[in-house]
């Protein structure tokens, strides 16, 4: 029988554990309600805002003008009057490479504000003030502007698309992260000059990329956002991009003609052989939730269920598009469950089948440009035109010398492991390497969001080729254990690709469903999500099926529910599925 003593040191150990987990998973602890937004008006005219904006520490202003109501719109609805803030910070020369570079930025600010700010993040390498109307879900019906929050958008501190950038130092470290850093107080500071008060509350939005940028703010800036709202998150971009690189050599393996371009490559499973795949997928999987209706809800089930050897037929004789070889089979299974380093290490994530991965076309328009957004786009275009330059330029320590860089070549011949390795590397005036300036530090623990009453939520398409769900997915689960999941949801989005197409109901709007949870205490659960069928004002989806219903519409069900037909009722209404 345990003496006192044992029993009280017992009792301590246990007591510490249970200090532990709740330190790490979140615990039962109640946390912080933050209050509601309240409206405000602009104090003066826009052509005022340049004099009143005058003098942001580090900050030149361009213009500041007024767009009329109904000038922009979105989703065939007309936005507000409101006031466009154009301008730049940290202007600079580089004594790297020479070139000048500044974070180009634009706010767009409501003659009638709702009290909140929205920071935009925007897509790909940056290099782009885009329009601030903090757009939302696939083609969007409304968006941040729309809706009265003061926007913020940014070329994230380089202009221009080309990766060159990545050989001056500070750039990278602007990219990664430190131009929200330098942003954010400035944005805040026009704000309260702008309105004679500071916002209320703040979120950060954005998909790809975007989404990166905001899961880094959700770790490095938690104290300055209320809400965050990540589309398809690439917060491991650097390896995404080298784990492409080692796709595309896998494709180089089975494509029939020698690969001088994209074209090429893309005839290492042609679109009907993708095609093939999906339906094979589909024929497999569609029925997990109750229905077959053209989109697999269960996809954890699909996983276990689906078998690349067996359910889709081996060629015996020549590739005619109703079977694949065993060399296309064997090429696709590794893309599929992740590549790996020479050792079998996996550079970056597996990727779920999905219905989703026969959408988009190989080719490119007349003006060279590729067709469409779908897996041949970044299956084939961007491993050889983006990833090649993104890995070569940007994420390599050192970079490549950009005189002898040559994209088709890096991306198809240089030694996959040390890439891998480059991007955890650093050297010289690179004093951080990518791993560190691209991603969130310590990404599943975010006790200083949640411990100050913030809320995140995460969407993600299920065929993105580019950026997997899995990773989205490996991602919750660990914050569901080092932080816990009363703070964040994730959405996994059925056969939608990166960010919107496929075939999939991908118009859905998370942004007000945050602002209720954050300020109102209202958690999400499932939300409606719809096609864009021909009419939709938010624009078609090429990748949609015929036999759907233009408005076709689905739940999305908050992680690890999936959404499952009741039984009865037209499978076009979101109202005859529940998420279970």
């Amino acid at each position: 029988m345990p003496t006192l003593i044992q029993r009280a040191t017992r009792l301590g150990a246990l007591s510490a554990l249970t200090a532990l987990s709740t330190a790490c998973g979140g615990g039962d602890d109640p946390l912080p309600q933050l209050a509601a937004a309240t409206p405000a008006s602009l104090v003066g005219a826009c052509d005022q805002l340049s004099t009143a904006l005058a003098g942001l520490p580090n900050t030149q202003i361009s213009a500041a003008e007024t767009v009329a109501a109904g000038t922009v719109q979105q989703g065939g609805q007309p936005i507000a009057e409101h006031c466009r803030v154009t301008g730049k910070m940290h202007e600079r020369v580089s004594a790297v490479d020479g070139n000048t570079y500044a974070i180009g930025f634009e706010m767009r600010l409501p003659k009638a504000w709702n009290g909140r700010f929205l920071h935009q993040g925007n897509g790909g390498i940056d290099g782009a003030v885009l329009p601030a109307l903090g757009a939302l879900g696939g083609g969007p019906l409304t968006g941040a502007l729309h809706q009265g929050f003061a926007v913020l958008s940014s070329d994230a501190g380089h202009s221009g698309s080309a990766p060159t950038f990545g050989i001056d130092p500070q750039a990278r470290l602007d990219y990664g992260y430190q131009a929200v850093a330098k942003l954010t107080p400035m944005a805040k500071d026009a704000i309260k000059r702008a309105y004679g008060k500071g916002p209320d509350r703040s979120y950060f939005a954005g998909c790809s990329n975007g989404g990166r940028h905001a899961l880094v703010a959700a770790a490095r800036y938690h104290a300055d956002y209320d809400g965050i709202l990540a589309g398809a998150p690439g917060y491991n971009l650097p390896k995404a991009a080298t784990a492409n690189l080692a796709a595309a050599r896998l494709y180089q393996t089975v494509a029939t003609t020698t690969v001088t371009n994209q074209i090429d490559l893309a005839t290492a499973v042609t679109d009907t052989e993708r095609q093939l795949l999906a339906s094979r997928v589909l024929a497999k999987c569609d029925g997990l939730d109750g229905v077959a209706d053209g989109l697999v809800q269960d996809v954890t089930a699909c996983q276990a269920s689906f078998k690349l050897a067996e359910d889709v037929p081996t060629c015996n004789g020549p590739r005619d598009g109703s079977c694949l070889s065993s060399a296309q089979k064997s090429v696709l299974a590794q893309v599929f469950s992740g590549p790996t380093t020479s050792q079998g290490e996996r550079i970056y994530a597996s990727f779920p089948y999905d219905a989703g991965f026969g959408a988009g076309k190989a080719g490119v328009a007349s003006g060279g440009s590729p067709v469409g957004s779908g897996i041949a786009f970044w299956e084939y275009f961007a491993a050889i035109n983006l990833d090649a330059g993104a890995t070569g330029l940007i994420f390599g320590a050192p970079p490549q010398d950009l005189a002898t860089f040559n994209p088709l070549s890096f991306a198809l011949t240089t030694n996959i492991d040390a890439l891998n390795a480059s991007m955890y590397a650093t050297s010289g005036i690179y004093s951080e390497s990518a791993m560190s300036f691209m991603t969130p530090p310590k990404p599943t623990q975010l006790q200083g969001l949640r411990e100050r009453g913030g809320k995140i939520m995460v969407y993600h398409g299920v065929s993105d080729s580019i950026f997997s769900v899995d990773d989205s997915e490996a991602w919750f689960k660990g914050v569901s254990r080092d932080t816990g999941e009363d703070f964040a949801r994730f959405y996994r989005v059925p056969g939608m690709g990166h960010c919107s197409g496929g075939p999939a109901t991908d118009q859905f709007d998370l942004l007000t469903p945050l602002v209720n949870w954050v300020e109102n205490g209202q958690a999400p659960a499932d939300i409606v999500a719809s096609a864009r069928g021909a009419g939709n004002p938010g624009g078609t989806n090429a990748d949609l099926p015929s036999g759907w219903a233009a408005d076709r519409t689905r739940p999305l069900c908050a992680y690890p529910k999936v959404a499952r037909y009741k039984g009865t009722g037209s499978v076009e209404l979101a109202s005859n599925f529940s998420c279970q």
